[in-house]
């Protein structure tokens, strides 16, 4: 029996539209037996397939996502108290689609919205980085959502981010809920 436990427990019981509404997981329970590969394929611009077909209602997308997890070695699934099946990620599960500024207790925090439409706040607990893509060696900037999963920061937002971002010896920093996060750094050449 697997017992891979999901380390974010939630306290209270959880609804399932609350958590598709919030972009949240489902998680507290123990990880079933392997169930095997449920045919499910998530593209680096965030469209899920299940058998080659894309599945073109949002809503059950946002249902897959509640119970979307990520193993120790990396591997997706879809898990639920009752089963459990290996999902193919060509990068990252989501995709940030449009990026908002506004005042917060910290001074201006970013808020971004992702694919399935649900807004985080970039912070500590979804941190901003920029990292090598799993099958190139370009840098992409993501933001962690939740669960060891990230978003991909579409083109158009981060063109936004780099002209917000300040230089700070020879890096380009963003700032968001007190946090500093940085895009990149300028070689001295």
């Amino acid at each position: 029996m697997n017992t891979h436990q999901n380390p974010n427990k939630i306290g209270k019981k959880q609804n399932i539209s609350e958590l598709m509404a919030t972009g949240q997981g489902l998680s507290g329970f123990t990880w079933p037996e392997n169930c095997g590969d449920f045919d499910m394929h998530i593209t680096e611009d965030g469209t899920w397939y299940y058998r080659n077909s894309p599945i073109g209602r949002k809503n059950l997308v946002q249902l897959f996502a509640t119970v979307l997890q990520r193993d120790k070695e990396g591997q997706y699934w879809l898990v639920t108290p009752a089963e459990r099946g290996l999902v193919q990620v060509d990068d990252v599960p989501f995709v940030i689609v449009e990026m908002q500024a506004k005042s917060g207790d910290h001074g201006e925090e970013l808020h971004m919205r992702t694919n399935l439409d649900h807004w985080i706040r970039v912070d500590d607990d979804h941190p901003l980085s920029v990292r090598k893509a799993p099958h190139s060696d370009e840098d992409r900037p993501y933001v962690h959502i939740r669960d060891g999963l990230d978003a991909l920061v579409n083109r158009a937002t981060y063109y936004s981010l780099v002209e917000m971002a300040k230089m700070q010896q020879n890096s380009l920093i963003i700032e968001s809920a007190g946090c500093t996060f940085t895009l990149g750094t300028l070689d001295d050449d």
